[in-house]
């Protein structure tokens, strides 16, 4: 058996994708461009430093794009970046199993 290694396919996604929240995230900015104000709304469990994070890890991996919009007050926006957008079947398809999982794991099946 081999170790993974940085440029395998599967840990390329995976890594992604990983930290807890991340998916949640990112499945919320697949519906287009939001504001942190926006975010915290859509995800009311997520505390704003872990989703500071994040978005900061996010925009490192180059899986979302940061824009400044100068007004008063200032606002800022986040959207995922092509390299986010191509996260989309993925995310599908964990969604998918983790449906099909559940089902499985179920006592009433």
């Amino acid at each position: 058996m081999t170790e993974p290694v940085d440029d395998c396919p599967v840990e390329i996604a995976l890594a992604a994708i990983s930290g807890r929240w991340t998916t949640l995230v990112l499945r919320e900015l697949l519906h287009g461009e939001r504001s942190f104000g926006e975010l915290r709304a859509a995800l009311p469990r997520l505390g704003a430093k872990v989703l500071t994070e994040r978005l900061t890890e996010a925009v490192r991996r180059d899986l979302v794009e940061r824009e400044v919009h100068r007004a008063f007050p200032v606002r800022v926006t986040y959207r995922l970046t092509p390299a986010g957008r191509a996260l989309r079947p993925l995310l599908i398809s964990l969604y998918r199993t983790g449906t099909e999982l559940a089902a499985l794991a179920s006592p009433n099946r």
